[in-house]
């Protein structure tokens, strides 16, 4: 019963803290976030905002660099609505750029740092991007994807090009433009329904989509999650997640800044820094995903494990077999799990840190929140409907998919969807007529259960991705990247289930010409040529032929079901050894060498 009560108090004050911050986003509908960070510069000025090994930014500093990119783009044409891609590792100049571009009226989209040649050149078409910022150090994947591009394209360096890059450099060019607030002049007419962002999210098919975040949807998000931390000006966050992510680069950085804190920002994540640099940085709060959790459990323990200073941590996918190890070990005092999609309209907070959950919503709240599960056939991959064709509501611990009702309310502007760059991909994501005629609802592409508390428990994606090392893997576009290699006749891509490892690892079925005289090592440098490290697969199966519905698409159940430790005599498979670069044989105790530790993905 105490524990009933104390969860209760949890989820109402988070809620109201979150109402009492988001609230205001609507009253102002001029008031973006460009004017947010403005009046961030007045009241905390030379106070550290932004910090990292590279470089540190005051409010006044972060707030002036942009001004310094406003005034560039306004220099080169670029207007309202105009899309700029922006391909940089993560550091505080990150952010100073975007926010920049959006003050110009700019939307930035956001690219992920992993990807090259095709992958590459759709996140910038997909945009109908004017211009691409390009950080010096990945020249050599912009190269892969140059005569992919559409044209025309204004590109810049940031940073010393290497040789055969000519592009002008941005970082010195915006030195010749003031750091002084904008004038009335300089200023564009923007709302909060305007565009801010392009941030990439996979869905369950082909390849990733530009998801539209605008001012109103940026503010909110920072303004809730600020608000369930009950974020406060003495908190410093640390965050090594990629800010090309929602939830790294928008969630981690802003939460803090709302309210005068400071964020540490480390380009890549690493096991061994950890720790110390939470240490040595006086943080107060870190965001993770799942994998990260488990890597920093399974590296040795260290002096510094309990010495920091951590008041709670946040972030998803973290999975119930070492939520508690976890806690437990660095001694961390909230774990704030959540659930959302960045382009979607749907939120779950797990504020009380239970177990394995990744959001709540008492029974007393549920009207509160337009958010069900429904029904989901994963044969044949639709939801169920019943005999007046209308979706079925699952029963608590029933498996279904999560819908959020689309409303188009000014007093519940959280159930808005503002869709993507492309209008097709939009229309893919909405469900109709699912309770009643007429009425609309986001589709997550996620399988979830509730308990009878009201708990929310992640189970699966649907359809055509997984996810692996924290990134969305897109079986359409791996499956497409194999069958272009000589000898491959049909390749079926799926995940599958790994003893020791968050999600799940990609794993190809293949019928090849000449399975005895394959070329392996031609593949897996075909493979690493073409897809990112996350996308490429841990597992190869041999197989004579794939099997496939009365429609013709690819079987994955079965498959899946199988995984990649087969019985004596059955399906040939691989596995890919980075340790030597080439992909090797299973052998019979090869689950037992990976629970030992002796062979590693």
């Amino acid at each position: 019963m105490f524990d009933r009560i104390k969860s209760e108090i949890a989820y109402l004050s988070g809620l109201r803290r979150a109402l009492a911050r988001t609230t205001p986003v609507g009253k102002n509908p001029t008031r973006t976030y460009c004017d947010l960070a403005d009046e961030l510069a007045i009241q905390y000025g030379d106070q550290t905002a932004l910090l990292s090994d590279r470089e540190t930014f005051s409010y006044r500093e972060w707030n002036g660099r942009a001004n310094r990119y406003a005034r560039w783009a306004r220099s080169q044409g670029l207007g309202k609505g105009d899309v700029v891609g922006l391909l940089m590792p993560n550091r505080p100049e990150y952010l100073a750029i975007w926010l920049g571009l959006a003050r110009a009226g700019l939307i930035t989209a956001l690219i992920n740092t992993n990807v090259s040649g095709a992958s590459l050149a759709h996140s910038v078409n997909v945009a109908a991007a004017k211009a691409l910022i390009v950080d010096a150090s990945l020249a050599p994947q912009l190269a892969t994807a140059r005569d992919q591009l559409n044209q025309p394209l204004l590109i810049l360096a940031h940073g010393a090009p290497p040789p055969g890059m000519a592009e002008p450099r941005i970082d010195e060019i915006i030195e010749t433009f003031s750091d002084a607030p904008l004038t009335p002049g300089e200023r564009v007419a923007l709302t909060i329904d305007d565009g801010a962002l392009y941030v990439y999210t996979s869905g369950t098919t082909g390849m990733p989509k530009a998801a539209r975040i605008t001012h109103s949807r940026l503010q909110r998000m920072i303004y809730g999650f600020s608000a369930v931390m009950n974020a406060q000006a003495s908190d410093r966050m640390y965050q090594s997640l990629p800010m090309y992510h929602s939830t790294g680069g928008v969630l981690a950085t802003g939460a803090v800044l709302s309210v005068g804190g400071s964020c540490f920002i480390r380009e890549r994540f690493s096991a061994s820094d950890f720790w110390a640099d939470i240490v040595r940085h006086q943080c107060t709060m870190f965001v993770y995903v799942g994998e990260l959790c488990r890597y920093l459990l399974n590296a040795p323990p260290t002096p510094n494990d309990k010495a920091h200073r951590i008041r709670l941590c946040f972030g998803n996918g973290l999975r119930p077999d070492i939520f508690t190890p976890f806690r437990d070990r660095f001694g961390i005092k909230q774990i704030l799990e959540f659930y959302a999609a960045s382009e979607g309209n749907v939120a779950l907070f797990n504020l009380d840190s239970h177990p394995g959950a990744v959001g709540r919503i008492p029974v007393w709240a549920k009207k509160s929140f337009p958010f069900k599960i429904v029904a989901y056939d994963v044969e044949q991959n639709i939801d169920q409907r019943n005999a007046e064709g209308r979706c079925i509501e699952c029963a608590p611990n029933e498996v279904g998919e999560a819908i959020g009702e689309i409303l188009d309310d000014p007093n519940k502007p959280a159930s808005r969807f503002d869709g993507y760059a492309d209008a097709a991909a939009t229309k893919a994501k909405i469900l109709r007529d699912v309770f009643r005629e007429g009425d609309s609802w986001f589709r997550t592409g996620d399988l979830l259960r509730r308990d009878a508390a009201g708990y929310f428990y992640f189970v699966d994606r649907i359809g055509d991705t997984f996810r692996w090392k924290g990134e969305n893997v897109s079986t359409t576009e791996v499956s497409e990247a194999i069958a272009t290699f000589p000898g491959v006749r049909e390749a079926n891509v799926y995940g599958v289930s790994v003893p020791g490892y968050e999600g799940r690892a990609g794993m190809a079925a293949m019928v090849v010409d000449d399975a005895d005289h394959f070329d392996l090592s031609g593949l897996r440098a075909h493979i690493a040529a073409h897809l990112p490290t996350y996308a490429r697969p841990v597992f190869l199966r041999f197989r004579r032929d794939l099997d496939t519905t009365g429609t013709f698409k690819q079987k994955k159940t079965e498959l899946v079901a199988e995984g990649f430790e087969l019985p004596p005599g059955a399906d040939p498979v691989y596995f890919d050894d980075r340790t030597i670069g080439a992909y090797r044989p299973i052998a019979a105790d090869f689950t037992s060498a990976l629970r030992a530790g002796s062979v590693k993905l």
